[in-house]
């Protein structure tokens, strides 16, 4: 096993097995919305359904980036996720596909399209290898294996600045990261891992030609925490384990810019994801939540994401909303305190 896949494989264990790096903030529970004790419409009658990226979605859901390797596991996690993303109709993004061009076993995790054929697909790289060995080609040939609908580029200093032998020449990324909006045939979304964000940096990403950007704030998941216990020192990591923007700030933050927003980082249910579209966010990531039930079947990955549309639909029914547009971007909707 090459040192990549085994500090992957580390990662889903740490993930799944270590409650405590769900930092579980509740940054969400600090928002309020307006209830309508008279929503005047029928409750079944409500629509969740969203397009993006010309696609339809059930629900504005993304189950987010995680994991992907040669390694069994890789694959069962990966073939479930997509499986279950494409039955209930919903988005899905792999994790980071350096490893496929180190390992080529890896490939089988990344090749989806046959358990999920229709929906939305995204791949993933890291931002900061197109400063040291990556190439347009390299993304290319990733989106390529999944048959991507885009390409997520994530950044993630803080992961690696507390990871042991982690890439930290973020310099002059943005530049690079423009050089692939331009080149790539398929739309780049730029996402975070989970540090958020801000207004200055989105800034710069629009000035490189991203239309999408997921803003991934604080809240949920730590890789700082994580990166932490993989290290024969672990107090950098729990220093920093809850640096960073908040999803809900990051949100506000963003909002007023022109550029498609996707919510990650803290969001654990469908009332979560409610208060994001209120804030501006067309799609609503998760990963964690999905995990476990990856490992277990198709069928235990579904009942998850069903919960969490019951529970978004009846936030939209009591804010008497029976499209989502009603309530995408409506701050208004937000109880003052």
């Amino acid at each position: 096993m090459s040192e990549l896949e085994k500090r992957k494989t580390e990662h889903v264990k740490i993930v799944a097995k270590k409650d405590e790096m769900d930092r579980r903030k509740f940054y969400f529970d600090d928002i309020h919305l307006t209830h309508r004790a008279l929503p005047e419409l029928d409750l079944k009658a409500i629509d969740p359904s969203v397009e993006f990226m010309g696609k339809k979605l059930a629900f504005p859901l993304l189950i987010s980036s995680m994991t992907g390797g040669g390694d069994k596991m890789f694959r069962t996690i990966n073939t479930n996720l997509a499986a279950a993303a494409e039955a209930e109709g919903v988005a899905m993004g792999v994790g980071s596909q350096r490893i496929f061009f180190s390992e080529p076993t890896a490939k089988s995790s990344f090749d989806l399209r046959k358990v999920a054929p229709t929906t939305l697909l995204f791949s993933n790289l890291g931002a900061v290898q197109f400063n040291e060995d990556m190439t347009l080609q390299h993304a290319r040939a990733v989106v390529q294996v999944l048959k991507a609908d885009a390409l997520i580029l994530h950044l993630n200093p803080l992961q690696e600045a507390v990871q042991p032998g982690g890439d930290t020449n973020f310099s002059n990324l943005w530049k690079k990261i423009g050089e692939i909006v331009q080149g790539l045939e398929v739309p780049v979304i730029v996402k975070e891992v989970g540090a958020g964000i801000s207004a200055a940096d989105a800034k710069l990403l629009i000035e490189a030609g991203v239309k999408t950007i997921d803003v991934a704030g604080t809240g949920g998941t730590s890789w700082s925490r994580i990166e932490g216990v993989r290290s024969e020192d672990a107090s950098l990591g729990e220093l920093f384990q809850d640096w960073g923007i908040p999803t809900p700030a990051a949100l506000r933050a963003l909002a007023p810019l022109n550029v498609t927003l996707i919510a990650s980082g803290g969001i654990r249910s469908g009332l979560d994801m409610a208060k994001a579209v209120v804030l501006g966010a067309a799609l609503c990531g998760m990963a964690r939540p999905f995990l476990n039930p990856a490992m277990e079947s198709v069928d235990a990955v579904r009942t998850v994401i069903q919960r969490i549309k019951r529970e978004f639909v009846t936030a939209m029914f009591l804010l008497g909303a029976d499209r989502v547009e009603k309530i995408k971007g409506h701050q208004e909707l937000i109880v003052k305190s």
